[in-house]
């Protein structure tokens, strides 16, 4: 099957080979099934067909489980007879054990490379279906986006978010008049959400450098994909950050990628595992952006598969963009599961041989119904498929080789170091310094003034003209000058003015008239 994902054998005795043509592997597909039925070790053979085809892969590990994909499988495991047994079974002859070349991400830096975004490309919608937000909360936070693009002020990671949302405060009246109306309580409200996501590992997510896509597309010297596996066990008790953080990496893939139509075989698949944490709760327009990510990133070469449960955890129109299907055992133990297991069932392409709902119900594990696209897209008819055994170990990896992979992997060092460039929160702070210091150094002014230059400053007298303290003091009466002279003095200004002038003439003139 050279140009298909080998899965297993079906037909009868499970000797017809099973396979997903890599041309239609960007077509996307659901592997659902209840607990302990096999989802995992499916998930862990897709991940070495595709990565031997070529194909990078990106998974989340949620057990931690996955992670033996680094190492190969051993003879001495206690399966090893009865992955052999069931290799013969379905005709897998070249059977044998080997490791795939694995890259470890972590959002906590603990378990793999760290793994970033930017609070700016994460983008307020993502971002309010992250912190739960009301429509007014996510109104304000699109105010605090927009500022920041007119207002050049990088958001890097929470602390630009927190630090921006405080100038918005301060300058809610001035924004209101253009924006509508911002409210301290919504900005608060705001505020100690992002604190609950700081408390969750918030801070570990936002900052730089942020993730390159180029670095989950990689594939080795050898030819093989790369295998890109999410620590996820300890993410998954912040489920609503783990689902975010995986819907922002397919719509950066889907923003960032060129259209390349239909390739032969796709450039990455992406594993989407837990997928109801998706969809539990949220909004139809999140919904609805995954519904578009779903139906066009396909043409940009990208396979998403989506794993869970129940079928009826993935929404109706996501789901039928979803054209290969692996289904494990569904249990049926109230009249809501058998409604939900006869839907599943409906879904398929009939196959004469036997009942697919029944079928659905009786498979043991490591045993699935399937249903690949075949020539020209259309759904190839249902199978029950005995699932291949995996080349790699099965469970968790060894904590001191997960190390050395770590080690050696091609990014190693690149991500490790923390940069904090300048951007809003050092931006906001500077400027609020300036101010503070400018109005340090007024105050400082104004103390430094007289009584007579701050009352000219504040424009208290009538007369334009400076008038000095000495000016003011001239027109004090001196103690060195006697009473008479001051009032000779007196007496003869009056007299030298108008009125003076007047009494002059009017006591020389009376005299003159006497005569």
């Amino acid at each position: 099957m050279q140009d298909s994902v080998f899965i297993g054998g079906g037909g009868e005795a499970y000797a017809t080979k099973q396979g997903l043509k890599l041309k239609y592997a960007n077509r996307h597909g659901l592997i659902a099934g209840a607990t302990g039925t096999g989802k995992t070790v499916t998930l862990q053979i897709l991940a070495e067909g595709f990565s031997k085809a070529g194909v990078p892969v990106f998974l989340s590990d949620v057990k931690g489980d996955l992670s033996g994909l680094a190492a190969a499988g051993s003879e001495g495991f206690k399966l090893h007879q009865a992955f052999t047994d069931r290799a013969s079974k379905i005709g897998f002859d070249d059977y044998t054990y080997e490791s795939f070349p694995v890259t470890f991400w972590d959002l906590f830096g603990e378990q793999g490379h760290p793994v970033r975004t930017t609070v700016a490309e994460m983008g307020p919608l993502l971002l309010s279906r992250l912190m739960d937000l009301t429509e007014a909360q996510e109104g304000i936070l699109n105010i605090a986006f927009r500022l920041s693009d007119e207002q050049g002020l990088p958001l890097l990671d929470l602390k630009d978010l927190q630090a921006l949302l405080v100038w918005v405060g301060e300058n809610r009246k001035e924004l209101s008049l253009r924006y509508g109306a911002v409210s301290v309580a919504s900005i608060g409200a705001i505020q100690r959400r992002l604190l609950i996501l700081e408390n969750q590992g918030g801070t570990k997510l936002f900052g730089e450098p942020a993730l390159a896509l180029s670095d989950i597309m990689r594939t080795d010297p050898d030819g093989r994909g790369r295998i890109n596996i999410l620590a996820a066990d300890k993410l998954m008790g912040s489920p609503r950050l783990y689902a975010t953080f995986l819907l922002w990496l397919l719509s950066e893939l889907f923003e960032e990628l060129p259209e390349v139509g239909d390739p032969d075989k796709p450039r990455l698949v992406f594993f989407f595992d837990e997928a109801h944490l998706l969809f539990d709760g949220a909004p139809k327009a999140l919904v609805d952006k995954v519904e578009q990510v779903a139906r066009l990133i396909r043409s940009k070469g990208v396979g998403i598969y989506f794993v869970t449960q129940n079928p009826a955890d993935v929404p109706e129109d996501v789901l039928g963009q979803l054209g290969n299907r692996i289904q494990h055992a569904l249990r049926a133990f109230t009249g809501r599961d058998k409604k939900q297991l006869r839907l599943a069932a409906e879904t398929y392409r009939e196959n004469p041989r036997f009942d697919t709902e029944q079928a659905i119900r009786e498979v043991g594990v490591g045993e699935a119904v399937t249903s690949m696209l075949a020539k020209k897209g259309i759904p190839g008819v249902v199978e029950r498929t005995l699932i291949r055994p995996p080349s790699s170990q099965l469970g968790p990896l060894d904590d001191s080789l997960r190390k050395q992979v770590i080690a050696t992997s091609p990014v190693s060092g690149k991500y490790e170091t923390v940069q904090d460039r300048r951007s809003a929160y050092e931006i906001l702070k500077q400027r609020a310094e300036k101010a503070a210091s400018e109005a340090e150094a007024a105050e400082a002014r104004e103390e430094e003034m007289s009584m007579a230059e701050r009352e000219f400053n504040a424009a208290r007298r009538y007369s334009g003209s400076r008038v000095s303290r000495s000016s003011s003091r001239s027109m004090r009466i001196s103690k060195d000058d006697s009473f008479g002279t001051a009032m000779g003095k007196m007496v003869m200004k009056e007299l030298t003015g108008t009125t003076g002038r007047k009494i002059v003439r009017g006591i020389l003139g009376g005299l003159f008239k006497g005569r």
